[in-house]
């Protein structure tokens, strides 16, 4: 059953005059190539769904050894690699990405297959320390940050974090914030908790996704069984981003280009992101089997559904 409509603010329509400079662009970093360990997919399929919310630019910022594979599987997206020994980017590198990523886009996407490292690390409290564009934190980028001392006193950008109950456990646990984000009767309160600690809005995944920003508080109830399956979650990133980009970026240079708010924004990427799996159910016939980069393909349609008219 969908959420209504009506509970949520409309998607501003589709500058018609527009072009791909005023969609916004929206920067990846993300991704692994250590060792034994290689992540490309998950940098990838966020800047697919980066694209499928209607930004008009997605970049993916990812290791030397990985980008030109990233960017086979989305070739739509432009890509920068970082320089890396034996695999691994030096923390002074990934900050210096981090800032250079942070100039150039209108949202910031830090998180998506990067593995936890010193580098890793580095580059997450460098996210959260921007003050002039918005910050989605996802995946790895909030196991970093758990692992960071005194992490609210270097919080400063206007962020959302998406993580899912292990990741909200590890980071409540380094903050100090009391809430089980796997029991459905404490998961708001969970959420809220977090979103406060840390003046940020709060995603909280999983069935009934919560997004809060620690005083207003909506539990989400689009979606299918189909979403269980890796990969779904870079997606979700990937439209947050996108939206953010488009209408609720930090660096818009006025009210009249930021028609939402962070939280609406996240309101509104979790809406459709649950709707574009029920429209893949109903269109398969089925409640599993679904991929990643198929859920991507129904963003367009369900956004469009959230769209006010011209």
């Amino acid at each position: 059953m969908s959420t209504p409509a009506s509970s949520l603010p409309p998607l501003p329509p589709r500058d018609p005059r527009g072009h791909k400079g005023t969609f916004g662009t929206v920067a990846i970093y993300g991704g692994c190539a250590a060792g034994q360990t290689c992540m490309i997919g998950a940098p990838a399929l966020a800047a697919v769904a980066v694209l499928r919310a209607g930004a008009g630019l997605a970049r993916i910022v990812a290791p030397d050894p990985i980008i030109k594979e990233a960017l086979t599987i989305a070739p739509s997206a432009t890509g920068v690699g970082v320089e890396t020994v034996g695999g691994e980017i030096a923390p002074h590198v990934a900050s210096a990405a981090i800032d250079a990523c942070a100039s150039a886009c209108d949202c910031l996407l830090v998180g998506p297959g990067m593995g936890v490292s010193d580098g890793s690390r580095a580059a997450s409290l460098r996210a959260v320390q921007q003050e002039d564009v918005s910050v989605v934190v996802d995946a790895d980028a909030i196991n970093c940050l758990a692992q960071t001392a005194a992490l609210h006193l270097d919080f400063h950008a206007a962020a959302v974090l998406t993580p899912h109950p292990g990741e909200y456990r590890r980071l409540a646990e380094s903050l100090n914030v009391d809430g089980d984000a796997t029991d459905p009767a404490g998961r708001a309160s969970a959420c809220e908790r977090l979103a406060q600690r840390l003046g940020c809005i709060v995603v909280l995944k999983g069935a009934g996704t919560v997004v809060s920003d620690g005083h207003r508080t909506w539990t989400n109830t689009t979606g299918s069984a189909a979403l269980a399956t890796g990969g779904t979650g870079d997606v979700l990133a990937g439209v947050v981003a996108g939206l953010i980009a488009q209408f609720a970026a930090a660096s818009s240079p006025g009210p009249t280009t930021r028609p939402l708010d962070l939280y609406d924004a996240a309101r509104l990427a979790v809406h459709a992101h649950g709707r574009a799996a029920e429209l893949w159910t109903q269109s398969r016939h089925a409640s599993a089997g679904l991929l990643a980069v198929e859920l991507a393909s129904f963003i367009p349609e369900a956004l469009e559904q959230l769209r006010a008219p011209d």
